[in-house]
Parts: C-alpha cells; structure tokens; sequence
C-alpha cells in the first residue's frame, strides 16, 4: 500500500480516501457492472461491523463515507473530525478488505433502479452514448454503471472473486488531507496490512493485472437513442489525449476558450446571443492511454438544426482560429484561479493526491500548476484544436424523440452519415 499526505495546519478536520485502481475499463463484456456494484457492496457489512452500523458510526462522527467508481479506479472517502481520523480509518479499511457481500439481493435492487435512473436521464445517458460512439466495442465505451442483464445475474462468489483480484494492496493508495501527521497515518496502514496479512480468509496475493485492451478504434459513428423528450440532447466528441500527455494544461485552456466559460464562444454564440440553449459546453476524459474530448447541447427540436449549424461553424473557427490574445490571456487567468480556489478544499487536495499517485502521476505544488498553465502559448492551442476538433473527424451522439429530424440536422458536422441506434446505459453510492 501507498500512503500520501498534505498537512494543512489551518482547519480542524482530515479529507481521507482509499482510491483502488480497478473501473469499468478492466473488465470483460460479461463483468460489465461488477466494479460499481462491487463499490455498493462496500457498504453492506464487513466482518466486524453491519451495515447499518456502518452509518451509525460516521453519523455520529457528523460525518458521511461515500464511494464512487469510474473508468479506471475506484474510491472510497470520507471527512472528519482530526479527533476522529483513526476511527474513521478503521472502519473504512474494514470496508475495502473485509466486506462480507451481505444483503446481496437488496443491494443488487438498489443498482438496478439506479441504472433506470440513469436510462431515464436523457442529458446523462447521451454521454455514455457518446462513448460507445468514440470508442467503439473497447471497453472505455461502456457505461461505468454496467447493465442490468450483468448486474442481475451476478453471484456472490463472483463478486468475492473479483474483490479478492482487484483489491490487493499494490493496487490500493490512501490519501489524506487536513490536519493530521503523516507518520500517524502510516502507522495505520501498517497496521491495517498486518492485520489483513494475518487474516486466514484473506486472498493470497496474486496478480490482478489485466491484458491490455486493444487501442479503441476512432472511426467516426453516429449513434441515437430514441426517447420521448422535450429537448434533443447532443453530444460532439472524438479521441483526445493521455493522462499523462503534458499538453494536458493547453487542452484545458483551449476548453476555456471554446466552451468551459461563461465567456466562451459556444456559450456566448449559442446562448447568449441567440437563445438556442440553455446548456451548452465541452469537456474531455484523459484515460491511461488514451482518452476523449466532446462538447454537449441541449435544445428544443424547432432549435436543434440551427444549433448544431452555429456549433459546426464554431468547431470550424477553432480550427481556423483558436484563440485571440485576449482569449488566451482570459482562459489561463480562468484556469489558473479554478484551480487555486479549488485546493482550498481538503476534499479536492486529497482527491488530487490519492487520484495522481494511484495513476502514477507527479504530484505537481501549485506553483508548478500554476507555471504550466502559463506556458501555453497560442501555437499550442493551433496544434491541438486542428488534431482534436476538426468537425469531420468528431463522432456525433443524440437522444430525443425523432431519429429523422436529428438525421437532418446534424448535416453540418460531416454530411451524410449512418445513424446506429444506440443501447448503452450511466456513478457514486
């Protein structure tokens, strides 16, 4: 196990994490589900406390555990009293090595009616559509929730078995920040790796190294889910970049320019000037290897063709011309103040810690953030908008309620293209 930590001498309380690196993209077409369902049933009862116990303890520590899943890791968290880090600990370690897999059925219901929510949800279920249409049959398409048919079929002994590969010690780094010493901290680990070590039920060490997926195929595609909606939900989106990629810091500034501000210029152009959505912006995913970059719509279909028309011409004018001075200068002072006011969040300065170690990451000081966002200079952003968002090259992803008029519509961005009906359904406790 990895242990880091950020003492922040100013407040009374710690932000802790244990952040397991297994997700959705490390499972095989019939697991799709196991990693997410696996995070539920954290929370229902490990050898030595019962699930509603479990609540009561960090009830009355006026504290909440959570958990959540994604692509490529897994995490539970919390945030405490100082007073109260080592009982906080204790449980959760609990939790991560001892969960008994209690209350299975309940649970299952609960992760169902969780996936219908999400099927239910058009602005979220468009996005795991656009993955499947970005990434094709490679696993970083799948919905991070699963399906029903996997996650009501699961066993136990299945889940136990997929506990006991993934949730190993080398695959496991506990984070905290706050007010706390960080050799306190490592006591405890020690102690919790011993402790699991000597458990005669505990799984003997092994490797839980999957094999590496196949690089996702980028052709573009168009997928559409038929839904009875008010508005035509729309994502825009293609292959983008690794976690690790250094023209990470560029990306972000050139999202600032092209749609991450209330100042951009989808929001301005769409919105604010014409009135065709309210919610308009892009965003991308940086994954191990690869990763993604998109932008989303909302609108009412009288809206939709014109929308995707002024998104077209803008995607086209990024290419053409990414930034002015100005928009440079705004979308780094944007960044850089998100960024700042962020890490006075122990929670954010925990997730950072726990998120950069686990994907072998550098643990970059604020000042260090701070000089790389500053270096990135317009021929940066002229590199990467005419590599990642030329409109021919982006896949297109919608739900709503007529599949021909969103066939209409979304001309602008590349003519003529086949559309594919889509069935991908969307994560956290």
């Amino acid at each position: 196990m990895r242990v880091v930590t950020e003492r922040v001498p100013s407040v009374r309380s710690v932000a802790l994490g244990f952040w397991i690196a297994t997700g959705s993209a490390a499972e095989h077409d019939d697991e799709a589900g196991i990693s997410h369902l696996l995070e539920h049933m954290l929370f229902r009862g490990t050898e030595r406390f019962g699930s509603e116990e479990i609540d009561q303890i960090f009830d009355a520590m006026g504290a909440e555990v959570n958990a959540g899943t994604d692509k490529e890791s897994t995490s539970l968290y919390t945030r405490v009293l100082d007073g109260h880090m080592a009982r906080a600990f204790e449980v959760m370690g609990d939790m991560v090595f001892r969960p008994r897999f209690g209350e299975l059925e309940t649970e299952r219901e609960v992760v169902l009616e969780e996936i219908a929510m999400y099927e239910d949800d058009p602005q979220d279920k468009v996005f795991d559509v656009l993955g499947e249409a970005v990434f094709g049959a490679h696993p970083l398409g799948r919905a991070v929730i699963g399906t029903a048919q996997v996650v009501g079929a699961v066993t136990r002994a299945q889940l136990s078995a997929f506990h006991a590969a993934r949730y190993e010690p080398q695959n496991l780094v506990i984070a905290a920040a706050g007010s706390l010493e960080h050799e306190a901290l490592v006591e405890m680990a020690t102690a919790l790796d011993e402790l699991r070590a000597q458990d005669p039920a505990a799984p003997q060490p092994g490797s839980s190294v999957r094999p590496a997926a196949s690089a996702p195929d980028f052709a573009r595609r168009v997928r559409f889910v038929e839904k009875d909606t008010e508005q035509y939900h729309v994502c825009i989106g293609g292959a983008g970049m690794a976690r690790a990629d250094e023209r990470r810091f560029a990306l972000r500034v050139l999202e600032g320019v092209l749609g991450g501000t209330s100042s951009s210029r989808l929001f301005q152009e769409v919105r604010e000037r014409r009135g065709l959505a309210y919610s308009v912006f892009c965003f991308s995913n940086l994954y191990a290897h690869t990763g993604e970059v998109g932008l989303y719509v909302g609108t009412r279909p009288d809206n939709l063709e014109q929308a995707l028309a002024v998104i077209s011409a803008e995607l086209q004018r990024c290419v053409a011309d990414p930034a002015a001075e100005e928009e440079l200068t705004r979308s780094r002072e944007n960044l850089k103040g998100r960024v700042v006011l962020s890490m006075e969040s122990t929670s954010a300065r925990m997730s950072r810690l726990g998120g950069s170690l686990l994907h072998e990451m550098p643990i970059l000081s604020i000042d260090e953030v701070i000089e790389r966002i500053d270096a990135v200079s317009l021929q940066d952003l002229r590199e990467l908008a005419g590599e990642l968002f030329e409109p021919e090259a982006l896949s297109i992803a919608g739900v709503g309620p007529d599949e021909r008029v969103f066939s209409s519509a979304i001309g602008p961005l590349g003519g003529d293209r086949e559309v594919a009906t889509a069935a991908a359904p969307g994560t956290g406790r």
